[in-house]
């Protein structure tokens, strides 16, 4: 198994492209560039003025009704950086992989160790000041930092941290579990069974990128196949379905931008980067919206909340779509939006996927209502005595003794006739001549 297209970057580089861009919007940031001093509070912030899909999927006008507040979203990734105020809402954490610090803030990875904190600041960064920095999706929502090791040498197996850290999030209270990573192959590890289970019997959204063509993911793969997982698909600032950054499946349930965005580092410098990874934290960060305005809402009901107010995208007329899902997510009408109740995930059970697939502990047969008929014993059969094997019987009298008493006496008459021929025979012969 191999999740080493999680992490996906792909970050423009120092070429004209990226400078046309950089005099264009004046705020993007590149590996080693920082953004400009943010202005007055009294001016718009030209770095939030960038996060064109606060205000183009219904996300300011959500936060007029809910923030996140109260709510803890478990980032399972390289681990979020420690230091930058856009992180302070960062509660707990631990590492799984063996190779990050006990409190899973020290990024993980030789490649991309900073996706952890990209992930983290779509969903719930706090800015630098009200006004200023970077925001997340849920502002106010807290963060618990996992750390796992993607494509490096760890002592825990890939599959192994997984489970780990999905046990971990959901016994330190997560409501909402981020996993922006895929292994590019449908199936998932057993253990993967047990976990996935435990998180949706203590009523935790989970929520998974769908992953990206430019990183070789020609479908979705696990844990993005899994019943009852929120999966996330990406599209363009024009609300088209990216042709790299992300991918196709039946199980995507919705879609959310996945270009141009933007990603505070673990040092606090914010990059442009693209993916679904980037599109999964922006679901969760709604997730947490609907959460925190609906305390009592199960996880079931948060995802129905948000698969049926997406907006279908346009021309695509039957839904569930490979490429949409069931929408373009919004914000603002999953927050507010009237929406019947259910009473199951709308997106599959993961126990009835075991039971059928897996052959697991099988529910037993019931009890049956009605007594079974009383039958009458039946008569028993009479003995008779038995004879002796020695005695003959009819049958082989008939069959076998008379014939062949017969063919003996027969046989006895044929010798004794021809013996007293041959005699003749001899005593002529030897009859005196004349």
């Amino acid at each position: 198994m191999s999740a080493a297209t999680a992490p996906e970057t792909r970050r423009r580089s120092l070429g004209r492209l990226a400078a046309v861009t950089l005099a264009i919007v004046g705020i993007i940031a590149l590996p080693g560039f920082t953004v400009p001093p943010s202005p007055s509070p009294s001016e718009a912030d030209p770095l939030r003025a960038a996060e064109y899909w606060l205000d183009d999927y219904g996300i300011r006008d959500a936060w007029k009704t809910s923030t996140g507040a109260g709510v803890k979203i478990a980032i399972i990734d390289t681990g979020i950086g420690k230091g930058p105020p856009e992180f302070s809402g960062v509660v707990g954490g631990t590492d799984v992989s063996g190779l990050g610090s006990p409190d899973g803030r020290t990024p993980v990875g030789a490649r991309d160790p900073d996706h952890g904190s990209w992930v983290a600041s779509l969903a719930a960064s706090r800015g630098t000041s009200p006004v200023t920095g970077m925001i997340g999706v849920a502002p106010d929502a807290e963060l618990l930092s996992i750390s796992v090791g993607f494509g490096v040498s760890a002592s825990v197996p890939f599959t192994e941290q997984i489970a780990q850290a999905i046990y971990w999030a959901v016994d330190n209270g997560a409501d909402i579990i981020n996993l922006s990573f895929t292994t590019n192959t449908p199936d998932w590890d057993r253990s993967w069974d047990d976990a996935f289970m435990y998180a949706f019997e203590h009523d935790v959204v989970v929520v998974a990128a769908a992953g990206n063509r430019g990183s070789g993911t020609g479908v979705v793969g696990a844990p993005a196949t899994i019943p009852g997982v929120l999966v996330v698909g990406g599209v363009d600032p024009q609300g088209r379905a990216s042709l790299d950054a992300s991918t196709q499946g039946i199980t995507i349930a919705v879609v959310a931008p996945s270009e141009k965005l933007l990603g505070v580092s673990a040092d606090g410098t914010v990059v442009e980067w693209p993916g679904t990874s980037g599109a999964a934290p922006i679901v969760a960060g709604i997730a947490a919206l609907v959460r925190s305005a609906y305390p009592d809402m199960d996880a079931d009901n948060v995802i129905n909340h948000i698969i049926r107010t997406a907006t279908p995208p346009a021309g695509v007329t039957e839904l569930p779509d490979p490429l949409y899902g069931y929408g373009l997510v919004d914000a603002q009408a999953a927050v507010t939006a009237s929406v019947p109740a259910v009473s199951e995930n709308p997106l599959g059970s993961l126990a009835e996927w075991i039971t059928i697939y897996r052959r697991a502990n099988l529910v037993p047969d019931p009890e049956p209502t009605v007594p079974p008929a009383a039958v009458e014993p039946l008569p028993p059969v009479e003995q008779q005595a038995a004879a002796s094997p020695l005695l003959p019987s009819t049958e082989s009298l008939l069959y076998g003794t008379v014939p062949l008493t017969a063919g003996t006496v027969a046989a006895i008459l044929v010798a004794l006739g021809v013996t007293a021929a041959v005699r003749r025979v001899r005593l002529a012969s030897r009859a005196p001549r004349r």
